[in-house]
């Protein structure tokens, strides 16, 4: 009887077979710890609770909350359940194995971005995400839908579309298609700054289909690197000879990377690290 709120992402998957198959993909083990966001009315978490340690389920609609506790109560899976109310996004995750959810979808990015820099590290998640979301995820260098959300996610995780799930699987059906995607954390993580690579992917790939040379030309960007520069310049006694344009320097690293001309749709993961090494190399900093 409860009227869900799709404004908030509330879509209720309702198909056990779907269910079973997150479940089986997630290759749960009883001595897990697993963290489910926006557990609705507790479908999933119900399957999951027979399977594992714990579930720790958050929501944000207390109302769900109410027909979750209702749904274990006074049965065997009610103290492997711990419900926590609040938004995920500004709350700190607890410890976990695994991340096991059918995700509101508007906060699917920033959780992903949570999730990857989370520590201590989590074996895997399984997420079922809006698909154009999910082919994003995985997209690879000159397709379509890559960009800075593709690049930025394999740096830190190796991701696999698992499947696709249609709107009528859900109540009330969504108006997007469903894919259900795994991430999992590269443990150790590589020994990049990621504020520093975010810095430097977020400008090349705000016109992913331009050249890195025109992408650095914008006045924002080279006042930016600028600042950076005379900061690190200070920190480390070194003189800025009078002369001194900072758009000078961005196009002789750029030359001398090789990367002048190349452009961000079509750059992999190994590009940006040599680039991003070249502008740090000469004082040019992106965080």
């Amino acid at each position: 009887g409860i009227l869900f709120n799709t404004g908030a992402g509330q879509h209720i998957l309702k198909n056990p077979l779907v269910v079973n198959s997150i479940i089986d993909k997630a290759a749960l083990r009883r001595t897990d710890v697993i963290l489910e966001v926006g557990p609705g009315t507790g479908n999933l978490t119900v399957k999951m609770l027979e399977k594992v340690k714990k579930v720790i389920a958050c929501e944000i609609d207390p109302r769900l909350v109410g027909e979750l506790q209702k749904r274990v109560q006074g049965t065997c899976l009610a103290n492997k359940l711990e419900i926590k109310v609040g938004d995920i996004l500004k709350t700190d995750l607890p410890f976990f194995d695994a991340c096991v959810a059918n995700l509101p979808y508007q906060i699917s990015s920033p959780f992903v971005f949570k999730l990857l820099l989370h520590r201590p590290f989590f074996r895997c998640a399984i997420l079922m995400f809006q698909r154009e979301f999910a082919l994003r995820l995985v997209a690879k260098p000159g397709s379509k839908l890559y960009c800075r959300l593709s690049i930025n996610t394999q740096l830190l995780a190796r991701v696999d579309h698992l499947m696709k799930v249609g709107k009528n699987n859900f109540r009330p059906p969504p108006k997007v298609e469903s894919s259900v995607v795994r991430i999992e954390p590269k443990n150790p993580p590589p020994p990049i700054n990621f504020q520093e690579w975010d810095g430097l992917v977020r400008i090349a790939f705000v016109r992913k289909n331009k050249t890195l040379s025109a992408a650095f030309k914008s006045s924002a960007v080279e006042q930016l690197l600028d600042h950076n520069y005379r900061i690190h310049c200070s920190l480390h006694n070194t003189e800025i000879p009078e002369n001194f344009k900072i758009a000078e320097k961005i196009q002789t690293v750029l030359k001398d990377t090789g990367y002048s001309e190349k452009r961000a749709r079509s750059m992999d993961i190994d590009d940006f690290i040599r680039l991003l090494h070249g502008f740090n190399s000469e004082g040019i900093h992106f965080s």
